[in-house]
């Protein structure tokens, strides 16, 4: 089912984060190296660094032509891929901003992190446009909907806090984890919410009314990445135990696991992301290990 196809070496510190370019073939990585690091995956080879940062970056996210840069000083860096330049800069958050997201019918961006505050932009001028704090604490993560009504956002208090996005509104509270949220992904379809926790379980939500449909243990330790496969009933978890494991997406069972313990190729050290590229024909995984590693999917 996967097959490592190559590892992509080059960064000297741990990689945090990963975002697939716009033209096929393209990825962006980047960590605690201070810069955003462009491969390809056609020459699987380094290409450039796009951006020098002033601090670590922990989460990327792009929009159409637009690479969101969230920063452990709070900055949120907008980078345009045509123009490979900074076309803005966003000053909010005090502390580390550790997800981004963008919500394409309302224009809007959101972002969040260490000082459990959600702040919304607006992506035609890059104006703060209103801010809500979820918890006085780190919240880690964030997910849309697929009808982009609903908002899902995961906290260091183990709760899954549903927010409805047209007023920001606060729907429903998601109890369960012992330990803080580390990973949400909406399924594909629109069915379900996948919750992952430093509890090391993966819990899955029903949809509309979020009722606990499964609590799976999936990993060790930390789960910190949930991927869907672009057109495949299948999806990707990662864990701090270095392990990948491919699960079947309707009855939730587990088809692999990708690990060094498990006699296959793998990390060496905590995986922390995980990215499919958008013709479903490779993961891309990486962690504290420094490496970026391709998977062939066939």
């Amino acid at each position: 089912m996967l097959k490592h196809l190559h590892t992509l070496k080059g960064h000297q510190n741990p990689i945090y984060t990963i975002a697939n370019g716009t033209k096929p073939g393209v990825i962006y990585t980047a960590g605690n190296d201070k810069g955003v690091v462009e491969w390809s995956l056609d020459t699987m080879a380094f290409v450039k660094v796009i951006l020098p940062v002033q601090t670590s970056v922990y989460a990327l996210h792009r929009y159409n032509n637009l690479l969101f840069v969230a920063q452990k000083n709070g900055l949120i860096l907008v980078f345009d891929l045509n123009l490979q330049q900074t076309v803005a800069s966003l000053h909010f958050h005090e502390k580390a901003v550790f997800d981004i997201r963008t919500i394409p019918s309302k224009n809007e961006l959101i972002s969040t992190g260490e000082d459990g505050i959600v702040a919304v932009w607006s992506l035609a001028d890059y104006t703060l446009l209103y801010h809500f704090p979820v918890i006085n604490n780190t919240v880690r993560t964030l997910a849309l909907s697929k009808d982009e009504k609903e908002i899902a956002i995961g906290s260091k208090d183990g709760v899954v806090r549903i927010y409805q996005s047209a007023d920001y509104s606060l729907v429903r509270e998601l109890s369960g984890h012992t330990f803080p949220i580390t990973a949400l992904q909406y399924s594909p379809e629109g069915h379900q919410l996948l919750s992952g926790s430093r509890d090391a379980q993966l819990k899955v939500w029903n949809l509309p009314d979020y009722s606990l449909q499964q609590n799976i243990p999936a990993h060790m330790f930390s789960v910190y990445s949930i991927v869907f496969h672009p057109t495949l009933p299948l999806f990707a978890t990662c864990s701090q135990d270095k392990s990948i494991k491919i699960w079947d997406s309707k009855e939730f069972k587990l088809y692999k696991i990708l690990s060094l313990e498990k006699n296959t190729e793998g990390h060496l050290h905590s995986v922390n992301k995980l990215l499919w590229t958008p013709d479903g024909k490779h993961l891309i995984s990486t962690g504290d290990d420094r490496q970026v590693m391709v998977w062939d999917f066939s």
